[in-house]
């Protein structure tokens, strides 16, 4: 089933493939004809405060390999589950004491937890990625929560992009990623956190950050009362997303660190100091707009005709800047 056209005033231009509508700003009656593409086995993108999610219910298998097949994405890279209420853990996970903590704390908001799942529900398997835990958040957006409650289900969604691509934090980044593959794409706006929520591991003793993300090591840290230590993972083996080690990655090569671009480069800077940078993901050294601005920036960097290739600045492995460095790290890396 497909819907007729209604465009976003924040796109400003018509987007049609073979008559159908790809593209329908964020109101209440558009989230509804979303929620029952949701229901009726179709992929819907959808804003959350972090990136914009390519999302199918979770108890719908084939639905759930669409996402798979419109990314591009290994199966055996899992995908989070997203819930309206932290009470829905209940549903399918087992939390422990500390995900009910963090829950209340945290949620809704940009943090994901690994938890084991509960046994007989073999609907999670291609969610899950045949693996004995599931990866769960309540995303801190009204559109996404509304869709959620909407839809009935919880919804299974990465980002809204190719695989290996950067990340879309707008739904005209999501169109020009993934454009027929996708049935419906909600126009909620640009996303105000612009990194991927953090990946919180709680099947262990200690809890371990297998993504950094918007909720920062010191936020947990400062919760928990103990240390929150930090994987990168087998990136031949995920146990969350995030783990592959080329991820959100540009076309043109990409070096970081850099404090003297070359010629070809175009540069993106951080902080001041830096008068012949094209571009500056904050000019006054502020990391929650660095990682708003950031796959933005790069995407823009990627479009750029006029240079060849894309240099940023250090940034500060501190707060959302560990985020940061985590997804140029893995960007800049080749094939």
């Amino acid at each position: 089933m497909r819907f007729i056209v209604l465009m976003s005033v924040k796109i400003k231009f018509l987007a049609f493939i073979d008559g159908d509508v790809m593209i329908l700003s964020a109101m209440r009656a558009n989230i509804g004809k979303a929620a029952m593409m949701i229901r009726m086995g179709g992929l819907v993108a959808f804003p959350t405060e972090t990136v914009y999610g390519l999302g199918a219910s979770i108890r719908n298998s084939r639905a759930v390999a669409a996402i798979f097949e419109a990314k591009g994405r290994p199966t055996f890279n899992p995908l989070i589950t997203h819930i309206a209420e932290a009470e829905q853990m209940n549903e399918f996970a087992v939390p422990d004491s500390r995900a009910v903590f963090l829950a209340q704390k945290f949620w809704p908001g940009p943090l994901t937890f690994v938890l084991q799942r509960k046994p007989q529900q073999a609907f999670l398997d291609l969610v899950c990625a045949g693996l004995p835990t599931m990866t769960i958040r309540c995303p801190n957006h009204p559109v996404a929560l509304e869709l959620i409650e909407r839809a009935g289900v919880p919804i299974a969604a990465p980002s809204a992009n190719r695989s290996q691509t950067l990340s879309p934090t707008t739904a005209e980044a999501v169109w020009k990623s993934l454009d027929e593959r996708v049935d419906i794409i909600l126009d909620g706006g640009a996303c105000s956190v612009g990194v991927e929520s953090t990946i919180l591991d709680l099947t262990t003793p200690q809890a371990v950050i297998l993504r950094a993300g918007g909720i920062t090591k010191e936020d947990l840290e400062d919760a928990l009362q103990e240390t929150v230590y930090f994987s990168d993972g087998n990136p031949d083996k995920p146990t969350s997303p995030g783990q592959l080690s080329r991820h959100y990655a540009p076309a043109k090569t990409f070096r970081i660190n850099v404090t003297d671009p070359r010629p070809d480069e175009l540069f993106i800077a951080f902080g001041s100091g830096f008068n012949g940078a094209q571009l500056n993901l904050s000019p006054q050294g502020d990391l929650r707009e660095a990682a708003a601005n950031l796959f933005a920036f790069m995407r823009a960097a990627d479009e750029n005709k006029k240079f060849n290739a894309i240099a940023m600045a250090p940034i500060p492995m501190e707060g959302l800047g560990v985020a940061i460095n985590d997804r140029i790290k893995r960007a800049s890396r080749r094939a």
